[in-house]
């Protein structure tokens, strides 16, 4: 990989990382108590603590994707980034570009 696409991928890192942030942010937000003096019936209470609970489990998978990413964004200066772990060979820079996080190819992801 070459210096060029290295920044590349930084730059789409740093973006991702500005998006998974607000994202949290927003999930956080959801993912409030569900006040029981609120008068909204009990049905409509129902969904809401539903909804609260989707918007965790959204939540949890947007923390870990950021730290995947933070994680990727202190070694996108490694010889070793964009090399597969499991089998050594090279990550497509269209897999990296997409999901910059990636530490493995389309074919070990896979198996």
């Amino acid at each position: 990989m070459n210096k060029e696409d290295r920044k590349r991928i930084g730059k789409k890192i740093e973006e991702k990382i500005r998006e998974m942030t607000l994202k949290i942010a927003d999930y956080r937000e959801l993912t409030r108590p569900v006040s029981p003096e609120n008068a909204i019936g009990r049905i409509s209470r129902m969904e809401a603590i539903n909804n609260k609970a989707v918007f965790e489990a959204a939540l949890r998978e947007a923390e870990e994707r950021l730290r995947k990413l933070k994680e990727a964004a202190s070694r996108v200066e490694a010889p070793d980034f964009g090399l597969c772990i499991s089998c050594k060979g090279e990550i497509p820079l269209g897999r990296l570009m997409i999901m910059p996080e990636s530490t493995r190819c389309v074919r070990c992801a896979r198996r």
